[in-house]
C-alpha cells in the first residue's frame, strides 16, 4: 500500500477524474446465435445471460481482454472479463474503448461496483439492465502507472483465493469419493436391503404459484436456497403460510427437483419454511432411515443415478416429477450402520464446507481482505471537488462510488 500511497501523492495528488462510461467507452451489445450453431467444441466461448459459455462456436466477435455486464436474466447486472476472444450475445454488454485505461483495472473497478448494476436491473417479466446505466456510470482515470499497480496487488490476491479454490475442490471430489464408497460398499453381501422411496418416505411438493411476497412474515424458500434454507429473503403472509397442508417438520429433507436436480437440505430447525414447487419436501420413516443418511445418499453417485434415470432430460428447465421421485431405488443397510455413515460423512462435509475451521475459513478470511482492498485500492478523491483535508489516502477512503450516478 505504501506504494500506492506514493505514486498518488507524486502522480495524482489533488484527485483524479471520474468520468461517465460513454465519455471514454461504447458498450456494444452482442449478436444472439441459434441453439443449431453451438456446439460443445468450437473454438471461442459464446456469452448469452451468465458468465459461464450457454456453448462454443467457430467464429468470435469480441477480442480477449474485455469486459462484459450480462444485461438479461437472472444474473443481469452481473461483471464478467474473458482474456481470451469469444462471441458476445444480446444477453451481453460489451465495453470497447480505446483511451488511457488498462482493462483489467475497468474490470476491478466495476465489479467491485457490481451490486449497483444489480440493483438497477429491472424486474418486470425478464430481469433486464438498461445500456444506459452503464453508459451514465462514473469511473475514475488514475494515471497508468497507479492502474497497473492495483491490477498487480489485486490479481495477486486472485492467484491466491484460486490456490485455495483448488485445494477445496480437491477436497470436495475426495469427500464425493468417499460418500459413494461408503453407500456402495455397505451393499457388498445383501447388508442393505432396496426399497421404493415411497415405501420409506412421503413426498410433496410446495405452492405451484408465485406467492405474494410480503416485507416480512413466513420467510418463502425455493431451488436458489438449497445452500442454507434459513437465509432467505423472500417472505408470504402468515394467512397465506396458513394455506399449505404440508409444512416441514424436523428432519424432513428439502429437495432440488427443477434446473438442479438432487441437492438436499436437512431441516434442523423448528422454523416455518413456505416453498415453491421447485422444491420436493421427503418425509422419511424415521423407523427406517436416517435424515441425514438419505441426504447423503440422494446426493451420491449412486442417489444421482437413480435420480437421472427418472428425471425430464428434455424439458425446459430439466425437471424430475414428484411422483418419479418416490419411484427411485434406496439401499438401506442396518440402522446402526447408517449412522455410523451419517457420522464419518459429517465430518467430512464439516471440513468441507464450514467456514469456521481449516481452508474454507482461510477461503472466507481471503475474500474478507480482497473486499477491503477492493474498496481502499479503487476509491479516489475526484479532482472536480473541492478537498479539504490534505490526506489524500484518508480522502481516498471516504469518497465513495454510492453517488457517482
Amino acid at each position: 500500500m505504501s506504494k500506492i500511497n506514493d505514486l498518488i501523492k507524486k502522480l495524482c495528488p489533488n484527485g483524479v477524474e471520474y468520468q461517465k462510461v460513454s465519455k471514454f467507452s461504447k458498450v456494444l451489445r452482442g449478436k444472439r446465435l441459434t441453439t443449431k450453431e453451438l456446439s460443445d467444441s468450437g473454438k471461442y466461448p459464446v456469452y448469452h445471460g451468465g458468465l459461464e459459455p450457454l456453448g462454443y462456436y467457430g467464429k468470435s466477435n469480441r477480442l480477449g481482454n474485455t469486459v462484459m455486464i450480462i444485461n438479461v436474466g437472472a444474473s443481469a447486472g452481473t461483471v464478467g472479463y474473458s482474456e481470451k476472444d469469444f462471441w458476445s450475445s444480446d444477453g451481453c454488454y460489451c465495453l470497447e474503448y480505446n483511451t488511457n485505461i488498462i482493462s483489467k483495472f475497468l474490470y476491478y473497478y466495476l465489479k467491485n461496483n457490481e451490486d449497483f448494476f444489480i440493483s438497477q436491473v429491472r424486474k418486470a417479466g425478464i430481469p433486464t439492465l438498461d445500456r444506459k446505466v452503464i453508459e451514465k456510470f462514473k469511473v475514475p482515470i488514475p494515471p497508468i502507472e497507479i492502474q497497473e499497480e492495483i491490477v498487480r496487488i489485486l490479481d495477486k490476491f486472485g492467484e491466491l483465493e484460486a490456490e485455495l479454490e483448488a485445494e477445496l475442490e480437491a477436497r470436495q471430489s475426495q469427500y464425493e469419493f468417499w460418500r459413494g464408497k461408503l453407500i456402495e460398499q455397505n451393499d457388498h453381501g445383501n447388508k442393505s436391503k432396496k426399497y421404493k422411496l415411497s415405501e420409506i418416505a412421503t413426498i410433496y411438493d410446495g405452492t405451484h404459484s408465485t406467492p405474494q411476497y410480503t416485507l416480512e412474515g413466513i420467510p418463502f424458500i425455493s431451488v436458489e436456497n438449497i445452500n442454507n434454507i434459513y437465509n432467505s429473503n423472500k417472505y408470504i403472509s402468515v394467512e397465506d403460510y396458513k394455506k399449505y397442508k404440508v409444512k416441514p417438520q424436523i428432519n424432513d429433507i428439502f429437495m432440488t427437483r427443477i434446473g438442479s436436480i438432487g441437492k438436499c437440505s436437512v431441516v434442523e430447525k423448528n422454523i416455518d419454511l413456505a416453498y415453491y414447487v421447485s422444491l420436493a419436501l421427503i418425509r422419511p420413516n424415521h423407523n427406517i432411515i436416517n435424515s441425514k443418511y438419505l441426504k447423503y445418499y440422494l446426493e451420491s453417485s449412486i442417489g444421482r443415478e437413480e435420480l437421472r434415470k427418472k428425471t425430464l432430460l428434455h424439458a425446459v428447465p430439466m425437471k424430475i416429477n414428484k411422483e418419479d421421485i418416490g419411484k427411485i431405488n434406496i439401499l438401506v443397510p442396518k440402522y446402526s450402520v447408517q449412522n455410523k455413515i451419517v457420522e464419518v460423512l459429517n465430518k467430512f462435509d464439516t471440513i468441507c464446507h464450514d467456514f469456521g475451521i481449516g481452508l474454507p475459513a482461510e477461503k472466507e478470511l481471503r475474500q474478507q481482505q480482497y473486499e477491503y482492498y477492493c474498496d481502499m485500492l479503487l476509491t479516489f478523491a475526484d479532482s472536480n471537488e473541492i478537498i479539504l483535508q490534505t490526506d489524500r489516502q484518508t480522502d481516498r477512503q471516504t469518497d465513495r462510488q454510492t453517488d457517482r450516478q
